[in-house]
């Protein structure tokens, strides 16, 4: 199989070219460094299956090539991030729509199986637990730049699934649910990334809110087979399948879990002093809304493909704080 990963240099985006390499496949990837990082791809340059192309999946002649000699695309090309949301809105809602639909046109013309990769921001503030793909979608006011990611996302799922119910596109979608895993970036305020660098220099972990609010932490290796198992999945066609693990935890719960693995010579039962509270008015911008609960039903992937995840956090948590260590100290940077 020739794939063609958008967004490739990614930090999802490098776990799937490698684990599609791995099995036999040859990998094109396509991405901009707007968000992509050359480091994460470093070790694939030299794969005689693995091209990276610096470019922008806007670009139509570029993508017209690309998309005509692959067989298969897995676009995850998009801006992300809360602080990129706030502070980027237009570049947030061009990248993600006019993006999707270059993607698309391309496929339609050579015909080509597309993979969209969305996001559990689609469900907004929807409080019905856990998150069902046919959930009805609860959102704030325009005027707020906090939705205007969940807004793009839904006009890419949209559109995609137009393309395959009017013009029998293969087009296959999947809602990610906090992905994580070494290589992902605090930069776009990625929380796990933030609280392993936090901690690595005994700085105090920085919980936005009251801490009470709850996420599910997926692997990343879990995140990519998942993605893959609807790629080989003729029945995939035309749906959308939630993607993440169902295992809730506070953000309070999470600091403390990163401590914990960070330093475990630290056996004091109350380690709150290490973790400070800061209001999301000054985190991110006046008036920010977010969701107290997020969690998947993924009872649909795992009835199709037999999928569920299988690494848990602290195993995630480790592998995140071991190689960022690593990074660390490389850099000079004085470390716990």
């Amino acid at each position: 199989m020739n794939a063609l990963i958008t967004g490739g240099a990614g930090f999802i985006g490098s776990y799937l070219s490698e684990s599609l390499l791995n099995q036999g496949n040859s990998v094109n990837i396509v991405d901009d460094m707007s968000t992509g990082q050359i480091e994460n791809i470093a070790h694939l340059q030299e794969h005689a299956r693995f091209q990276y192309i610096n470019g922008s999946i806007v670009d139509e002649p570029l993508m017209n090539d690309l998309v005509k000699e692959c067989d298969v695309i897995f676009h995850l090309a998009a801006a992300v991030g809360v602080h990129l949301i706030l502070e980027d809105p237009v570049r947030v809602i061009e990248t993600n729509v006019l993006g999707t639909h270059t993607v698309l046109k391309m496929a339609n013309r050579y015909d080509k199986k597309v993979l969209i990769a969305s996001t559990s921001e689609i469900y907004g503030k929807n409080n019905q637990m856990p998150f069902r793909e046919e959930d009805d979608r609860i959102l704030g006011p325009t005027t707020k730049s906090r939705w205007s990611y969940s807004t793009s996302k839904a006009v890419d799922e949209v559109l995609g699934l137009a393309y395959h119910k009017q013009l029998g596109l293969p087009v296959v979608i999947f809602r990610l649910f906090n992905t994580i895993g070494p290589r992902q970036s605090r930069m776009y305020g990625m929380v796990v990334p933030r609280f392993v660098d936090q901690a690595l220099k005994s700085e105090p972990l920085s919980v936005y809110g009251d801490g009470q609010q709850s996420r599910c932490f997926c692997d990343v290796t879990d995140t990519v087979r998942g993605i893959i198992s609807l790629a080989e999945s003729p029945d995939a066609v035309g749906q959308v399948f939630n993607i993440g693990s169902s295992d809730e935890v506070t953000m309070l719960e999470l600091a403390h879990r990163v401590i914990r693995v960070v330093d475990p010579t630290d056996t004091r039962e109350d380690i709150s002093d290490r973790i400070s509270l800061i209001p999301y008015d000054q985190a991110y911008e006046e008036g920010f809304e977010d969701m107290r609960r997020r969690v998947p039903d993924t009872s649909k992937i795992k009835s199709l493909t037999s999928w569920q995840p299988s690494v848990k956090l602290d195993e995630t948590l480790y592998s995140i704080a071991r190689v960022q260590r690593e990074r660390l100290k490389g850099s000079g940077t004085r470390l716990s």
